[in-house]
């Protein structure tokens, strides 16, 4: 019955709206489950009853008129009313159900977010969680996402809602093996003659800023290996390769575990913040309020508890400094 009422000027809307934040037809036609020839009927339907060229289309690229730049967000305003409306009078904001899709940084998430999922799985069985990783600043309209976790010193000016759950720094860590052989630095200068591994993603550059809370430096390491993800990092860091700055949490349990030294404790890249990140609309469904909340209530706590140990061993070694 859902189905066959879809299908209507409120269905040839979804499908423009959809097209407008994918940037193609065919990633639109993934989303609403149809084929690319569809999505495009339902425009091109769309566009002779409104006697209005919304995109202008070529075989290589599309773009959206004036016209259908203030259409558009007209269709957003009806589209989020009807979904609210339909949402009060099913329940949808009240119980959690249907799909969630969620998005995660790697590592970070391995760390805090996935293990949220599994509880969350449990709390709320309605719910089917789609969970994806990415190292990148994601497009939550275009890849249909409900929240994302994400890790930046910075967030992209944009109209996503975001809500900050949390800080973390890089430190600087290598191999027992390593220090060995190469000898320990004992200020910042001295690691412009040490071996760089680098993390260079989206929320980490090349190079390595560092602050003790009192003056910061800046420093253009080179080194064998640059990588994207913090494991492959991390692995060569363990494995003697050289001197890492990665995120605290990233390298906590090899700290730990003496696999790796914390190299220069009193220094650590500026503060990254932590950030939930959804879609900005005029409300939350249930299933969305709830994984909110939980994040809310789990992650601040789990970052602080591996954060302390930075923070306890380097004020340790400040206290037996005097």
């Amino acid at each position: 019955m859902r189905k066959n009422l879809d299908y209507g000027v409120l269905h040839a809307m979804t499908a423009f709206v959809r097209v407008v934040d994918a940037g193609s037809f065919t990633a639109a036609a993934v989303q609403m489950e149809l084929t690319t020839a569809q999505v495009s009927r339902l425009v091109s339907e769309l566009e002779n009853r409104l006697q209005t060229k919304l995109l202008q289309r070529t075989t290589r690229r599309m773009s959206v008129t004036t016209a259908g730049e203030r259409y558009v967000e007209q269709c957003r305003t009806i589209l989020e009313l009807v979904t609210e409306a339909e949402s009060e009078a099913s329940g949808a904001r009240i119980q959690p159900g249907g799909r969630l899709r969620v998005l995660g940084m790697a590592s970070f998430g391995d760390r805090y977010v996935v293990p949220l999922v599994a509880k969350y799985c449990a709390m709320y069985p309605a719910v089917t969680v789609e969970y994806c990783a990415s190292q990148y600043v994601p497009d939550l309209l275009a890849e249909g996402v409900d929240v994302s976790v994400y890790v930046t010193r910075k967030l992209p000016d944009s109209s996503i809602v975001a809500q900050r759950l949390g800080a973390v720094h890089g430190v600087l860590c290598a191999s027992p093996e390593y220090l060995k052989r190469h000898g320990s630095p004992k200020s910042v200068d001295d690691l412009g003659g040490h071996t760089a591994l680098r993390l260079v993603n989206s929320s980490s550059t090349a190079h390595w800023e560092l602050t003790d809370g009192k003056s910061t430096h800046s420093i253009q390491p080179v080194g064998p290996l640059v990588g994207d993800h913090p494991e492959a990092v991390l692995h060569a860091a363990c494995s003697g390769l050289g001197i890492a700055m990665l995120p605290g949490f990233a390298v906590v349990d090899q700290i730990r575990k003496g696999e790796l030294v914390h190299v220069l404790p009193q220094w650590r890249s500026p503060e990254h913040g932590v950030y939930v990140l959804m879609p900005s609309r005029r409300f939350l469904e249930a299933k969305t309020r709830a994984w909110v909340e939980l994040l809310k209530a789990e992650l601040p706590a789990a970052i602080e508890r591996d954060a302390m140990h930075f923070v306890q061993k380097t004020g340790s070694k400040r206290r037996s400094r005097g």
